[in-house]
């Protein structure tokens, strides 16, 4: 194998640690405690309904932060 295919091989790490638009968007909810919860919820039961009590404490963050004025969001 020459150094030319070994240099092909090197590819960078690219770092994980800086906040990409997503966690900024959930940071600036003021909800992202909730939201991660939730999140952790249904990837460790594979059911929303399991995670009612998450859902809620993220829905009363999402009101109590004032989110439905920011973002236009329509309670259904």
């Amino acid at each position: 194998m020459s150094k030319v295919d070994d240099k092909a091989r090197i590819v960078p790490v690219e770092d994980d640690d800086e906040p990409d638009d997503w966690d900024k968007r959930i940071f600036s909810t003021g909800c992202s405690v909730e939201q991660t919860k939730m999140n952790d919820c249904y990837f460790e039961k594979r059911d929303w309904r399991q995670c009612s009590k998450e859902m809620e404490a993220f829905r009363e963050c999402w009101k109590r932060k004032g989110n439905d004025q920011r973002t236009q969001t329509k309670d259904a």
